[in-house]
């Protein structure tokens, strides 16, 4: 709940603070100030009975009968002096160009502000509720309705003058009056009452709910929300109505319109004044005294509150405790409270002081967040509506924020911050770097230095650099990969990196950034010394980008120590600019490096190292013996004999024997396998490989005393050679292990064989078959003979100019065609071949066609 405090009286201006809060994070939903100017003076000698509130000015009434047109700081545009006593209400039409009044002594008053028309009435009673038509500017619409002891209607006729109608009357005092469109509605002692004027009709009769309160003491408070709601507050109840049409079906006699009470609930306190925001309520509420333990002081003060009308209850949304002058001596009746439509704006009137209540805008919002210390949100928010903000600046309350974050310690949020407050702003951008190093913290500020467009001078950047090179070589290093070279001058760094490299030679972080300053200014070959001497993964990195192959020549080596396999792809990526030759002569001495080399170029191409193939040979044999046979295999450059040496110095049986079959020796290829591999799956393998008779026959002489070598024989050689050669040659009496299982074997494999013939067998004579089928349906075709055909042996047209005459044609299944006497006697009677297709082999075509005529 929040106060509005009085600061005292001014002449010439005086207000409140916008709500001082209590103990609460809640925020206030309103702000408040005095009405001062011309107010304050008028409520120093009077008091305030009454007011009405326009779009363009305010009205006001006091109790010693006067009333002042007002602008909306509360200066004074306009005196009337209407009576000697309490100005008991002023209505205003929707134009503002018309304003009645009603006094306690009877009179009523409606006059132009803009015209001399008006209309001046005394009653015997006190009149106390004045309400004009809200389009009373229009000449059809001159209607106003005054309220004392009964309700009267005004109208003036197309005479200009005059008639009055008794609307309502009986039922005491009319209190309150409200007029709406084509509806009023007023209070008296019994209830509410609302009236169509289009229609002449009273269309409900709402009654008050608590009939032991005095109506003069607690009045009824009446409010439109819109042209069809009505909102009542009596005593401590709340009730909103809304008018609706009728269905025509069930009219009869009733009105075409009624009510519907669509909310009602109670309420703490007794209501002195309501207005509507948006689908909330805005409630002055006078606090009656309940309990002798209450403070007495709070238990006086109004309160406004906004509360979110239910069907049956209410929510409380906000409460203000409004400290209002002479508060204490006021009742209920004594306040007022008016609203602006178009603003928002409400109006607290009581006898001595008059608040202005306005809904916070986004200004007043972050003014509360910083109160609150909320910077961070109070920034989001300046960001978000910075267009609607007037006295607020998104970077001033940046820099808040961040003072507030370095007051607090947190040195990385306020860097961090930095770089969404500072912007492009150069000077708060160096400002901020030198008070990180007043404190110590400059580290902080470092990663969120701007580094794009915008650029610090740079010895802001050195000055940060030298920091941390005195005290975190990593956060030295990081900066700067980090930082592009152009930030500072590359010469001051590097010279003060050598001079720490003079205490500490060794350090690899310090040697790294060396390096990578070097390659920032340009000098790769200090660079690749660095990085060569610390085997840094960046240096085929350097060498690929800057082009660096004539400077690496002479250090392949240390290249290939370091990463062998990133050598040689990168050696033979640039065989262009680091040569074969070259690479060969640098590793001559290491005869395990140049194995690799060789390798890796013989898997890319086996003729572009072709003169090193004889080196390579005793190199696989040394080094890589299982890539010998494939590189045996796949080389066409390697000397044969020298291979065979060195593979039979070395005992190497499989190179050895691919070697001898190679170079045509396959029967003593074929005698090692036997003796020295013992290996009969291989040295089948191998005699199918050669596919020679005289190799199967060795095969067999060796295999004969052997019954292991037998029962592989009996296994494999079923599709090579006729198996039966074999049996006939194993001794009587032999032992062969599993024989029963290859002999199986054997059968089945010759079953398989015959089976496969007579499936090919068939397939054939069904395509036979087929393809005779679709020959005959060829040949059974007819052929077109006409003037463009000749003979092919005299070669004039085949048929005769003079088609009357008798004539003989032979035509081929081939489209040859010839002439009956042109055409040479067949070797046996009755069948005619085609002369062309037999001379070109063909095949001989039989006629299929003789003409005649």
């Amino acid at each position: 709940m929040s106060e509005v405090e009085e600061k005292g009286r001014k002449s010439s201006e005086e207000s409140t603070d916008d709500s001082e809060e209590e103990e609460s994070e809640e925020e206030p939903k309103l702000k408040y100030e005095r009405l001062t100017n011309g107010v304050t003076e008028i409520l120093l000698k009077d008091a305030a009975s009454c007011m009405t509130v326009h779009d363009k000015f305010l009205a006001l009434g006091t109790h010693f009968g006067k009333v002042y047109l007002l602008d909306v700081q509360g200066n004074v545009t306009q005196k009337f002096e209407i009576s000697s006593v309490k100005i008991n209400q002023i209505s205003l039409d929707e134009s503002g160009e018309h304003v009645g009044i009603c006094s306690e002594d009877g009179k009523v008053q409606v006059v132009g502000l803009y015209t001399r028309e008006g209309f001046h009435e005394n009653f015997d009673c006190p009149i106390k509720v004045v309400a004009l038509h809200p389009q009373f500017s229009k000449s059809n619409n001159k209607q106003f309705v005054t309220g004392g002891n009964k309700l009267l209607l005004y109208e003036r006729n197309w005479l200009s003058r005059w008639k009055t109608c008794i609307l309502h009357e009986g039922e005491g005092t009319i209190t309150n009056i409200k007029w709406r469109a084509n509806l009023i509605a007023w209070s008296n002692n019994v209830g509410v009452k609302i009236y169509d004027i289009s229609t002449k009709q009273r269309i409900t009769n709402v009654l008050r709910d608590n009939s032991s309160l005095r109506p003069d003491m607690y009045p009824c408070s009446l409010c439109w929300k819109d042209n069809a709601t009505l909102i009542i507050g009596w005593g401590s109840s709340v009730k909103i109505c809304a008018v609706k049409e009728r269905d025509p079906t069930e009219m009869r006699d009733l009105p075409s319109r009624y009510v519907e009470i669509v909310s009602a609930f109670e309420t703490e306190f007794f209501i002195s004044g309501l207005a509507p925001l948006a689908d909330q309520l805005v409630t002055l509420y006078y606090v009656k005294e309940t309990s002798e333990h209450m403070d007495e002081e709070f238990r006086a003060r109004p309160r406004l509150d906004i509360i979110q009308p239910l069907a049956e209850n209410c929510e409380e949304i906000s409460s203000d405790a409004l400290t209002v002058r002479s508060f204490q001596d006021n009742e209920c009746r004594d306040y007022r409270l008016e609203h602006s439509e178009g603003e928002s704006l409400f109006y607290i009137i009581s006898p001595k002081d008059i608040v202005v209540a306005k809904e916070r805008d986004q200004d007043d919002h972050i003014d509360w967040l910083l109160d609150k210390k909320k910077y961070e949100e109070a920034l989001m928010a300046a960001e978000i509506s910075f267009k609607n903000i007037k006295r607020h600046d998104v970077q001033k309350i940046g820099m808040a924020y961040i003072n507030h974050l370095v007051e607090r310690g947190d040195y990385d949020t306020a860097a961090r911050k930095c770089q969404k407050v500072l912007g492009k702003n150069m000077e708060l951008w160096e400002n901020e770097v030198y008070r990180f190093k007043t404190i110590g913290q400059l580290k902080a500020i470092s990663q969120y230095l701007p580094r794009g467009d915008l650029r610090l001078r740079p010895a802001i950047y050195e000055m940060i650099l030298h920091e941390f090179l005195k005290t975190d070589y990593e956060g030295f290093a990081t900066l700067v990969r980090e930082w592009p070279g152009e930030l500072y001058n590359n010469m001051t760094i590097v010279q003060a990196v050598n001079d720490h490299l003079k205490k500490d030679s060794t350090n690899s972080t310090l040697l790294t950034t060396l390096a990578e300053l070097y390659t920032y200014d340009q000098r790769y070959d200090r660079a690749l010394e660095i990085y060569l001497r610390l085997r840094h993964k960046d240096v085929y990195q350097l060498i690929h980008k800057h082009n660096l192959f004539s400077s690496i020549e002479d250090k392949i080596v240390l290249l290939m120590d370091f990463d062998k396999e990133k050598a040689v792809d990168m050696l033979l990526d640039n065989e262009d600019k680091i040569s074969t030759d070259r690479v060969v002569e640098e590793l001559k001495d290491r005869p395990e490096l140049l194995h690799i080399y060789l390798h890796k170029l013989f898997k890319r191409d086996h003729h572009k190292g072709q003169r090193y193939h004889e080196r390579q040979i005793s190199l696989y044999a040394e080094y890589d013996r299982p890539n010998l046979l494939p590189f045996l295999r796949d080389s066409t450059h390697c000397p044969l004999e020298k291979a065979l040496e060195i593979c039979q110095q070395r005992n190497f049986v499989e190179e050895t024997v691919f070697l001898l079959s190679r170079m045509g020796n396959c029967r003593q290829a074929l005698q090692m396998i036997m003796e020295e591999l013992a290996d009969v799956d291989k040295a089948i393998e191998f005699a199918k490989e050669q596919d020679d008779a005289e190799l199967w026959e060795d095969l067999i002489s060796y295999s004969i005393d052997k019954p292991p070598f037998i029962t592989g024989l009996l296994n494999n050689i079923g599709t090579h050679v006729d198996p039966i050669l074999l049996i006939h040659r194993i001794k009587e009496g032999m032992e062969i292990p599993n024989l029963r299982d290859s002999l199986v074997k054997i059968l089945q494999d010759y079953n398989l064989q015959i089976l496969l013939r007579e499936g090919c067998k068939k397939i054939l004579v069904s395509d036979s078959l087929s393809l005779l089928q679709k020959m005959h349906r060829t040949q059974m075709k007819g052929v077109r003979v006409d003037e463009e055909n000749i003979c092919e042996s005299c070669h004039t047209t085949i048929l005769p100019s003079d088609t009357a005459q008798p004539f003989s044609v032979v035509v081929f299944h081939c489209r040859h065609m010839f002439h009956r006497e042109c055409q040479p006697s067949g070797a046996i009677p009755g069948v005619q071949f085609c002369n062309i297709c037999s001379a070109k082999k063909r095949g001989p075509g039989s006629g299929i066609l003789e003409m005649k005529k």
